[in-house]
């Protein structure tokens, strides 16, 4: 063990040490009261002391009828019943040993144990200080014995294996009062086919008990995953030979292979499928060119006279039909480098706009039940929307920013014929302008400088068949306006630097925050775009009109950042709320979800306390709106820029943090002068 090791491993126990002294001892009794009431038959818990699983547990342990006071009988295999249980998961234990030591190696000394058992709570293996090794005979804790919940109560190996999910059990969490000196720590063991093999379980005495020992146990448990993934994947590999054919077969794209006169050397299943051949057909010898028909002269002529053709637009004629793809094709070289032939990869563009909406992540992730709410006028906001997302027309979206216009956009997309598309969203106040229209449109290969080579699909192509969002539409400068209107009207688009239409099935909802009639006064924005768009148009309702709202949502972003953040908090310091209820908000539901994520991040005991909120919202009064003087907020703005641009982030995703376009951003740049 290194210098720097050592050094570690004295600050954690040191650190478990002082920590059980500072707090957990508080923490036990007020359990421990709570516990008392249980087993006495009072069913009143605190909730805020009891965590929910922690009391679910307890009804279990309760209706299986066991004994809280009763020194538990473990079942215990021994002779051929323990070499089958061990023999079974003989793999599973070797590899999870080597990992198990030296998790125990770190925390040797510090009275811990670390156990192994399998999915059923029997213990595999077992690592522990030698003065402990009484008390684990007394608990029944060694190789063979069952901790399940029926044998044991709750505990961290039996609440693994039932939820599946990394848990601690605390002092007098546990049901069964001879574990109340103990804390232990699971995780759970997946394979790589994500069936439950079994837990890492970290148990010790409850003083002891640490944030760190749950985040330990997970990181082993994670690197027995790694290592039980990494030998599936070895010996995949030894066979990966025998299956080439079946590879072949499974490639989604039509696959061709021909030989250095045009001659099919191969033809997968899926290029039979693809153009309608017949699935024992056999094309082995013929010229390719006898294969397809004879209109298919660019086709021939991209494959004959180029050594090489990457993802090239092609339509293919075939029976009676045409498709439009994307051809790459490649030389097959022989040992000697010499040509022989050349393999031909068709993908249908169809299939390719599916696959790179999903590798944009072009997916509407919320519905409907996802939006959280009870004030009447955000209700009928609710159904409104609902109702329009049975319509094909156009949805305007009106609402300050952080109302949820976003939110909306996906679940109208959701509740709609169109939820097996792709759902495109896209910030038109944060792509420059000089971009803007080629990322809608798309654009030809060499249609201006640096445009990539094979041309590119623009959102509207991407979203074929689904939804595009197009978020801040009063940003969008006049002259694109105009090609919007023609996209709208005519159902196609015209890619920069191309003469071929292309149709598109696109259905287009549009949001902003700004007041589109004025913008139309002002002449800033297209008349006859604002009525296509105003089909449908829904107002989104501030937070500071649906105070009422506040609990509910609250109550949603501490539980979510809560599990995201791994912190226990059992309890709302009323102050909380009190502030949130006399803020104004005007950075809405966005502005209350940041705060609260904020205040996650900052907790430090399972209280969630008024100190932790940001100034401005705490002393509202001493501060404009956004909870600064105007020089601060200059201040702020500054610095915050600074330190985002050091951290050689990406412009966009600096306008995103700071909730403004890249426009303002480019704006915000110059005026402090910082590059």
């Amino acid at each position: 063990m290194t210098q720097e090791s050592r050094s570690e491993k004295r600050r954690l126990l040191r650190d478990i040490n002082l920590m059980g002294a500072e707090y957990y001892e508080k923490f036990y009794e007020q359990t421990y009261l709570e516990w008392k009431k249980f087993v006495s038959g009072d069913r009143n818990i605190d909730r805020s002391i009891i965590p929910r699983q922690v009391f679910d547990s307890w009804i279990s342990c309760a209706e299986l009828g066991l004994d809280p006071f009763a020194h538990p009988e473990n079942e215990v295999l021994t002779g051929e019943a323990l070499e089958t249980l061990l023999a079974t998961h003989r793999e599973f234990i070797e590899i999870s040993r080597p990992f198990m030591k030296n998790l125990y190696r770190f925390l040797e000394g510090s009275g811990f144990m670390v156990s192994l058992l399998n999915s059923k709570g029997y213990v595999l293996e077992i690592f522990g200080d030698p003065e402990e090794d009484k008390l684990v005979q007394t608990a029944r804790g060694y190789v063979g014995a069952c901790w399940d919940l029926k044998n044991s109560g709750n505990n961290a190996a039996s609440a693994v294996v039932f939820y599946k999910k990394p848990v601690q059990v605390f002092g007098a969490q546990h049901y069964v009062r001879m574990y109340h000196g103990a804390t232990g720590c699971g995780s759970p063991i997946f394979s790589p086919e994500g069936q439950l093999l079994g837990c890492l379980a970290l148990f010790g005495r409850y003083y002891r008990a640490n944030p760190h020992t749950l985040g330990m146990t997970v990181a082993a448990a994670n690197a027995i995953e790694n290592e039980l993934r990494i030998r599936k994947a070895l010996s995949e590999t030894r066979v990966a030979y025998s299956y080439q054919q079946t590879v072949i077969s499974s490639i989604q794209e039509a696959l061709i292979a021909v030989d250095s006169a045009g001659h099919v050397t191969l033809m997968n299943d899926n290029a039979r499928k693809m153009f309608g051949f017949p699935e024992d057909a056999d094309f082995t010898g013929q010229r390719l060119r006898d294969v397809f028909k004879r209109e298919n002269e660019q086709f021939f002529d991209l494959i004959e006279n180029q050594e090489t053709v990457t993802d090239t637009e092609v339509r293919i004629f075939f029976k009676h039909l045409s498709g439009d793809f994307t051809l790459t094709c490649n030389p097959i070289l022989s040992s000697g480098k010499n040509m022989i032939g050349k393999i031909i990869i068709l993908n249908e563009i169809q299939r390719a706009k599916s696959m790179v909406t999903r590798m944009m992540g072009a997916t509407a992730n919320f519905h409907f039940e996802d939006i959280q709410g009870q004030n009447p006028r955000f209700l009928r906001t609710v159904d409104q929307a609902r109702m329009v997302s049975r319509s094909r027309s156009n949805v305007l979206l009106l609402g300050k920013s952080g109302t949820g216009k976003d939110i909306f956009a996906q679940a109208i997309h959701n509740e709609s014929d169109r939820k097996n598309g792709p759902y495109v969203a896209i910030n038109c106040g944060a792509i420059p302008r000089d971009l803007i229209a080629s990322e809608l449109f798309g654009h030809e290969e060499g249609a201006f400088t640096g445009s990539r080579r094979g041309g590119n699909q623009g959102k509207f192509e991407l979203a074929d068949g689904g939804t595009l969002f197009l978020d801040e539409i009063a940003e969008t400068p006049l002259e694109l306006q105009t090609a919007l209107l023609r996209v709208i009207e005519d159902k196609s688009v015209l890619r920069i630097g191309g003469t071929r239409v292309r149709p598109v099935n696109v259905r287009i909802i549009f949001s902003t925050n700004k007041d589109l009639r004025e913008e139309v006064r002002k002449g800033n924005f297209r008349e006859d775009l604002y009525y296509r768009a105003n089909v449908f148009a829904i107002e989104m309702i501030p937070l500071k009109e649906r105070l009422d709202d506040i609990p509910l949502l609250a109550d949603c972003f501490i539980k979510r950042y809560a599990v995201a953040m791994k912190k226990n908090i059992t309890r709302v310091d009323e102050k909380v709320m009190a502030m949130f209820m006399n803020y104004t908000w005007p950075g809405n539901v966005r502005e209350l979800q940041n705060a609260i994520e904020r205040m996650v991040n900052f907790l430090q005991t399972p209280e969630l306390t008024a100190d932790l909120i940001p100034d401005h919202i705490r002393r509202p009064d001493s501060a404009d709106e956004f909870g600064m003087d105007p020089e601060t907020t200059r201040e702020v703005d500054k610095q915050m820029l600074a330190r985002l641009l050091n951290s050689k982030m990406p412009k966009n995703r600096i306008a995103e943090k700071m909730n403004i376009s890249r426009a303002t951003l480019y704006r915000k740049m110059k005026q402090f002068n910082l590059q």
